[in-house]
């Protein structure tokens, strides 16, 4: 029973792969062997090596969630969004701050093959930034009304800081996939993440998977500290 319950934690477990080049992927993907859930290849790493960074997580057998926060024209998303889809990717990001057609548009393009994540506010965002570049409110507020719009729009999943998750879970109800970075252990160094939060706290809180990046990475042991934060995330999760 602990077994299966630790196997339905790990795979709550998504690794940020914030590297450079393939090399360093594969150094850290070799650490981490059987201690994450799925892989997030991201901006870094995507735009130094494109496709061939899906690829080198797919061929280890891990799920990939493509973390590109795609936010232009309804046409032009949509475009990248079947692209996405040719790769063989699980998840998606699409900013929220597109608006209903470009969301729309990309649901559309999806088809099903793959989960549209809606990014509500960056996690390195906290109230004092807001107003600089025209936002007005509080990140809850501003959190709440984007997520309830994506979910509108037919997206499938959100992405949203642990501060947000339980209003967020309330706002969209149990269906919709959540998705949260700003993840840091007690202890850890916040580096830009203003609006972060324990495992164990987004868990309970109502997170569907964990977006962890330098905690692990950066670690003397990634598969320890990735191992610790799946521990966490077992004792939080409800029993089923």
């Amino acid at each position: 029973m602990k077994d299966e319950a630790r196997e339905r934690a790990r795979k709550r477990l998504i690794l940020a792969l914030d590297v450079p080049d393939l090399a360093a992927g594969a150094d850290l993907l070799d650490r981490v062997e059987g201690q994450v859930g799925m892989v997030k290849v991201g901006l870094e790493i995507f735009t130094a090596c494109g496709p061939a960074a899906v690829e080198a997580v797919k061929s280890r057998g891990y799920g990939v969630f493509l973390d590109l926060k795609l936010h232009d024209i309804p046409a032009t998303v949509a475009g990248a969004v079947r692209s996405a889809r040719g790769l063989g990717v699980s998840m998606l990001t699409v900013h929220t701050g597109g608006g209903e057609a470009m969301l729309a548009e990309a649901v559309a393009a999806a088809d099903g093959a793959l989960v549209i994540l809606g990014v509500t506010l960056l996690t390195s965002l906290s109230s004092a930034d807001l107003p600089p570049v025209g936002i007005i409110g509080e990140p809850a507020e501003i959190v709440r009304l984007r997520a309830s719009l994506a979910a509108r729009m037919g997206c499938s999943g959100l992405v949203c800081s642990p501060q947000e998750v339980r209003g967020v879970r309330a706002a969209v109800g149990p269906k919709v996939t959540l998705v949260t970075p700003g993840i840091r252990p007690a202890g850890a160094e916040t580096g830009d993440q203003k609006r972060a939060a324990t495992p164990g706290a987004a868990i309970a809180d109502g997170a569907d998977y964990l977006v962890v990046g330098r905690p692990i990475r950066d670690a003397a042991s990634p598969a320890a500290a990735a191992r610790g934060i799946v521990e966490e995330i077992m004792r939080a999760m409800p029993v089923p």
